[in-house]
């Protein structure tokens, strides 16, 4: 009997796995099991439900819960799933980019920036940060003891999806 010929890895935008490197496929598998509450195999509204209240956040609305549903283009199975994600990040700057930005507020390239000072600035200059999208942004990377944002890292966490070791 002949051997089995090894799969090729399909090259190009068409697979959404060739998007991502298998850890990160793993990880957001293990996050996708999570919300799959009822273990069917896809995310609905029930399962989102459970995952926000699994969280501590016991009354989102249907709306929310409807809209949320609505961004994928049917159900929302692990390839679909992935798909959502791929197309999230796709649409993230450069990371070049984005620490571009933080560099003005850091003429010294220290990589840190005061965090009342880029509150700040996000707050009163061009697309004006709420205070919701402030407490967010600090909740994800409080600034250290010295009250500083590492926006290295902030930079790195937004185009790559993890922290570096």
């Amino acid at each position: 009997m002949a051997p089995k010929k090894a799969k090729k890895k399909v090259e190009g935008g068409s697979n959404v796995f060739s998007m991502f490197e298998q850890t990160q496929i793993q990880e957001f598998k293990e996050a996708f099991t999570i919300m799959d509450q009822n273990r069917d195999g896809f995310i609905d509204k029930a399962d989102l439900r459970d995952t926000f209240a699994a969280l501590g956040r016991l009354n989102v609305k249907n709306e929310e819960l409807e809209d949320m549903v609505k961004e994928a283009p049917g159900p929302i199975n692990f390839t679909v799933f992935l798909t959502m994600f791929g197309e999230k990040l796709k649409g993230t700057d450069p990371e070049e980019t984005i620490l571009n930005a933080f560099k003005i507020f850091d003429p010294e390239g220290k990589g840190r920036i005061k965090a009342d000072y880029i509150k700040e600035m996000l707050m009163t200059q061009a697309d004006r940060f709420s205070q919701e999208e402030i407490n967010q942004m600090f909740a994800a990377f409080p600034p250290d003891v010295s009250g500083n944002l590492d926006y290295k890292n902030l930079c790195y966490v937004i185009t790559h999806g993890e922290e570096k070791d």
